[in-house]
């Protein structure tokens, strides 16, 4: 199923994914469809969105300017989005979607993935669009009873209706993705995980792959995707990942940029990748992987580098731990 550093990896359906697209989490509404256009003229046919990232209206614009303009046909492109966590109950699983379908002026979308595997409370839409984290009346959201199975039942009702084209997870760990298999109609064909030096993550990677389930890696650039949102390393010894001396070396080696390496690492495992950049230039480098192999020592001084450190944990910003041991 999976063509490791290839350009495409074929899904369990038969159609192919780009490897690398351009990943729309944190792209403002104001520039995230003239971003979309750009990547679209440089190469880009993968789009990874979610109704939580509150920019499905002005990507879908970037989506059809590109499309009425002829750079691209519907069928040339690859695009995802994701079911939020308050419309995790059967009822509101399919709403949702076409209120996606509707906000991104499309009739069908290429994958559907279940962002987290909790449910909040449902928030109208007429409340509070997306909610995000919010209850629709300013406070924090707080869980809602919903058994994933039935949000999953849910993902392979709006499969079965032709409104995606593969349904996906993201976010969850081998427990639970051998509990989905053990129900699953329609099995999942992609699953969506924070990946990269500092999270290795070799045990879930080959699990996926063992099960035919792809993989796309976000937050390949580590902490970087974060900066902005105000992390701060709990050590002082922490190094950033573009900036870590093995990742320099390496990118020194071969001529090319730290996070091309670091694209590199996770697409020679076999997973695509969904940078995001709002520099046309490096749009084209993270497109420009293909041209070069890491050696197999260079793979272990990167895999070395593995923490086990997640940056993505909804612990800290919802106070639901997911990942706790």
């Amino acid at each position: 199923m999976v063509a490791a550093a290839g350009t495409s990896i074929i899904l369990r359906g038969g159609q192919k994914m780009p490897t690398v697209g351009l990943g729309l989490w944190k792209i403002s509404n104001e520039t995230v469809a003239s971003q979309i256009y750009q990547a679209i003229k440089v190469g880009y046919r993968l789009f990874d969105g979610a109704c939580d990232y509150g920019n499905e209206v002005e990507a879908g614009q970037g989506i059809r300017r590109a499309i009425d303009e002829g750079l691209v046909k519907r069928s040339d492109l690859f695009i995802t989005s994701k079911l939020w966590s308050t419309y995790h109950a059967r009822e509101h699983v399919k709403p949702a979607l076409q209120r996606t379908l509707s906000d991104m002026g499309l009739d069908y979308l290429d994958l559907y993935i279940v962002h987290f595997p909790f449910a909040l409370k449902y928030v109208p839409f007429d409340l509070k669009y997306p909610p995000q984290t919010d209850n629709g009346h300013g406070n924090q959201n707080t869980r809602a009873n919903v058994p994933f199975q039935e949000t999953w039942e849910a993902m392979e009702t709006v499969y079965n209706e032709g409104l995606v084209k593969n349904i996906g997870i993201s976010n969850i760990g081998g427990a639970m993705l051998y509990d989905l298999l053990s129900y699953a109609k329609v099995k999942p064909a992609v699953l969506q995980i924070e990946l990269h030096p500092y999270l290795v993550r070799n045990q879930l990677v080959a699990l996926a792959h063992s099960e035919g389930i792809a993989i796309t890696a976000y937050s390949s650039f580590g902490d970087a995707s974060y900066q902005e949102l105000g992390f701060k390393a709990d050590s002082p010894s922490f190094k950033p990942l573009l900036k870590h001396d093995v990742i320099a070396e390496i990118a020194k080696t071969h001529e090319k940029s730290p996070a091309q390496v670091l694209l590199r690492w996770a697409v020679e495992r076999g997973c695509a990748v969904i940078p995001k950049s709002s520099n046309v230039d490096r749009l084209r480098q993270n497109l420009d992987i293909f041209g070069f192999s890491l050696s197999d020592d260079e793979v272990v001084r990167i895999n070395d580098l593995d923490k086990n450190f997640i940056l993505n944990d909804p612990a800290n910003w919802i106070g639901i731990s997911i990942w706790a041991n």
